[in-house]
């Protein structure tokens, strides 16, 4: 159907959309919280499939939910059929899938006559490539295949998003935006620097817990911080394998160190208030080094400084906001910390400038009409923006 087609057919309506993913979270901050929400504003009817407990509307997006897989073979498979299914019977006319696994069901609804976007939110060959746990051999060929699979799969569809240039620059360049992963103004407007010095000496990490996340050295790292400081580390996610909690809780920074679990973005909101420090020491694995966490920004935000992982593309967003590290060396990453603990009003600054760069221009709100105006390509059919998006 021509784009012209779908505005003629529907003019009486909302151009239907579904979200589509076998992966990640129904509340997902980018998905949900900020794509979805953003096109249910600008006009659209949404609909989210996702693994959750039971079907919801909130803010406008309709969730329709599949059961949670009990593995990755699962998820690849079961799931992704599951999600494909509702997304079928949801009648969308547009399809915007979040997962490298649900390609060849997006192929489908293509063939099928959907209108179909692909969100891409890592550079799966570089991803593939820093699997340890894969002969290197098979993660050099696995790359490869998924690269081109990938890329051929992209070229039959009719958007593609990417949260980073380097991940855009590897999609047809008329078809690709780069839709950034910066934090929402309005969810972090009650942060006021002036609260700075009453916090606790907290440093807060959030996010996956897994090795080449540097779980191990954000643990040993707060061992080693002077225990006249009386820090602690607070980690807010899951442990990926589970099994690596046990092996850190053998470390001595353990003791010092609070597992927070999932958390609710208004648990993280909470956690972030209560924080000094925001860490992120990711391993410097090729996914790793052009990638733009929403994490960096979420610290930022909530005007804390940051430790973080010596990358230029993080440098240079970074600016005077943060401390940078080696990853790998807990030792420095606990010198960092000290410094910032034993010098508050330096921290505070750092945190401040970080704060004032969210709000000039890495935020969420710049990224929106974005998305919108994608939708609007694909579909023919402006829609307002409201003042909320």
């Amino acid at each position: 159907m021509s784009a012209a087609a779908l505005v003629a057919e529907h003019a009486s309506g909302p151009v239907r959309v579904a979200h589509l993913t076998s992966t990640h979270e129904a509340f997902d901050t980018r998905i949900f919280w900020k794509e979805c929400r953003t096109l249910a504003r600008a006009g659209y009817d949404v609909t989210l499939v996702a693994p959750h407990d039971s079907d919801m509307t909130r803010d406008d997006v309709r969730i329709v939910a599949v059961p949670r897989p009990g593995s990755r073979g699962e998820r690849a498979t079961l799931t992704a059929w599951r999600v494909f299914r509702a997304g079928w019977r949801s009648r969308a006319h547009v399809i915007h899938v979040h997962d490298p696994e649900l390609l060849p069901w997006a192929l489908l609804m293509k063939l099928l006559g959907r209108r179909v976007i692909y969100d891409a939110h890592e550079n799966l060959p570089k991803d593939i490539r820093s699997k340890h746990y894969l002969p290197e051999p098979l993660r050099a060929l696995l790359a490869s295949v998924v690269d081109l699979f990938e890329r051929a799969a992209c070229a039959c569809l009719d958007g593609v998003v990417a949260v980073t240039p380097g991940i855009a620059s590897r999609f047809p360049r008329e078809r690709t935006i780069v839709l950034r992963n910066f934090p929402l103004l309005a969810e972090f407007a009650a942060a006021r620097p002036g609260e700075y010095a009453t916090r606790r000496p907290i440093v807060l990490y959030l996010g996956g817990l897994n090795e080449i996340r540097g779980a191990r050295e954000m643990v040993r790292a707060i061992g080693r911080v002077k225990d006249s400081l009386g820090a602690e580390l607070w980690l807010a996610g899951r442990f990926d394998p589970p099994a690596l909690q046990a092996q850190l809780a053998g470390e001595p920074g353990w003791a010092r160190t609070r597992w927070l679990g999932w958390r609710t973005r208004e648990e993280v909101a909470l956690a972030l208030a209560a924080s000094r420090i925001g860490l992120l020491v990711l391993h410097p694995v090729p996914n790793h080094l052009d990638s733009l966490p929403i994490k960096l920004f979420e610290y930022m935000a909530a005007g804390l400084p940051v430790v973080a992982s010596r990358f230029p593309a993080w440098e240079r967003l970074v600016d005077g906001a943060g401390a940078f590290v080696d990853p790998i060396d807990a030792g420095a990453i606990a010198a960092e910390i000290e410094r910032l603990l034993e010098n508050p009003e330096d921290a505070a600054r750092m945190g401040g400038k970080g704060r004032a760069a969210i709000e000039r221009e890495l935020h969420w709100e710049r990224e929106a009409a974005s998305l919108v105006a994608l939708y609007e390509r694909i579909t023919g059919a402006p829609r307002a923006m409201s003042d909320e998006a």
